[in-house]
């Protein structure tokens, strides 16, 4: 599988198939160790196969995770929560922004990732209510959503990580 196949494909897996069960901080809260994948590499074929399931886990997700404690570590600083760490990069030395910035966003962003993907059948195929609505109303369709997606990702620093996100106002 190719990268922008990759990021088109998951793009259009997580908007379909997550919704997440709060907007507390505690729901996004990532600590600073490699999590289990919650599922079998090869469960979410035939969309992402098992090798770059593994891959991504085991040497991207992990070297993250390393690179980021070392920043950390450079940087004399420690944390509960990498995302409240990410949000508020602005406040840490600058010289250490960068690693503290890609590491700390690689991590969390595959964080997310292993913890909102599922299987196929366990959730919707496609978006469904709300969220269809707003993709509909916002991108046209869901294919005109995919292609955006693709796109902001592939400019990316990394895996190409992009987010589809709810703003204040109800738009995406």
């Amino acid at each position: 599988m190719n990268r922008r196949s990759f990021i088109t494909t998951a793009g259009a897996a997580v908007a379909g198939s997550i919704l997440v069960p709060s907007t507390s901080s505690a729901a996004f809260a990532v600590g600073l160790e490699l999590p289990a994948l919650p599922y079998a590499p090869a469960a979410l074929e035939p969309h992402i196969d098992a090798l770059t399931m593994t891959i991504h886990h085991d040497k991207h997700h992990a070297g993250y995770v390393t690179k980021l404690g070392d920043a950390l570590k450079a940087a004399n600083l420690n944390t509960d929560n990498v995302a409240e760490l990410i949000a508020d990069i602005s406040t840490l030395p600058v010289d250490q922004q960068t690693a503290i910035r890609n590491n700390g966003g690689g991590h969390v962003n595959h964080t997310w990732f292993w913890q909102w993907m599922a299987p196929a059948g366990s959730g919707p195929a496609a978006p469904e209510g709300k969220l269809a609505e707003a993709i509909q109303s916002s991108f046209g369709s869901l294919e005109d959503m995919k292609k955006a997606f693709g796109d902001a990702a592939a400019k990316r620093f990394g895996s190409g990580w992009a987010w589809l996100i709810k703003k204040a106002d109800g738009k995406l």
